[in-house]
This record gives C-alpha cells, sequence and structure tokens, in this order.
C-alpha cells in the first residue's frame, strides 16, 4: 500500500496553482484582445485609422507572435497540463478569474 507523501502534495498543490494562474492569465488576456478590438473597430469606422494601416500591423503583429511562439514552446513542456489537478485549476481560473 501506497502511502501520500508531503512531495506529493506539494506536487498537486503546485500543479493547481499553476493551472489556476494560468487560467488567470489567458482570461485576462483575451479581456484585453476584445477592448483592443473594440477600440480599433472604433477608430476605423470614425476614419482615425486606415483598414490598410489595421492590416499592417496585425501582419507584423503575426510575424512577432511566430517567433514568440518558438521560444514559448520550450517552456510549454515544463507545465503539468497531463495532471487533472492542473487541468481543474486551469478551468476555475478561467470561469472565476
Amino acid at each position: 500500500m501506497v502511502g501520500i507523501t508531503e512531495t506529493s502534495v506539494l506536487s498537486l498543490v503546485i500543479a493547481f496553482v499553476l493551472g489556476l494562474l494560468i487560467g488567470l492569465l489567458i482570461k485576462k488576456v483575451v479581456q484585453i484582445g476584445i477592448i483592443l478590438l473594440a477600440i480599433i473597430v472604433i477608430l476605423v469606422a470614425v476614419g482615425a485609422l486606415s483598414p490598410t494601416t489595421v492590416e499592417h500591423a496585425l501582419m507584423q503583429l503575426g510575424q512577432s507572435a511566430t517567433q514568440a511562439e518558438g521560444k514559448v514552446s520550450g517552456y510549454l513542456n515544463l507545465l503539468p497540463y497531463n495532471s487533472i489537478v492542473f487541468i481543474i485549476g486551469l478551468v476555475i481560473g478561467l470561469v472565476k478569474g
């Protein structure tokens, strides 16, 4: 019979907290993205920005995102995303955050 050790409890708590924090981060990033989209739509509607300017900015953002994705992919392997405790924390962070 295998007992529960302090190390296993600590790893579960850390996985849960990481999931919770990443869920909160994802929710905030999506909220900021929606706000920025609304600002851009309003600026295009009043004529302060042209659609070609927005298109050019989005293309540059896409290139930067591609570079950032390469750097972040190495850090994704550090996350315990296959742990059910991490997933529970992530969902709680997304819903309650």
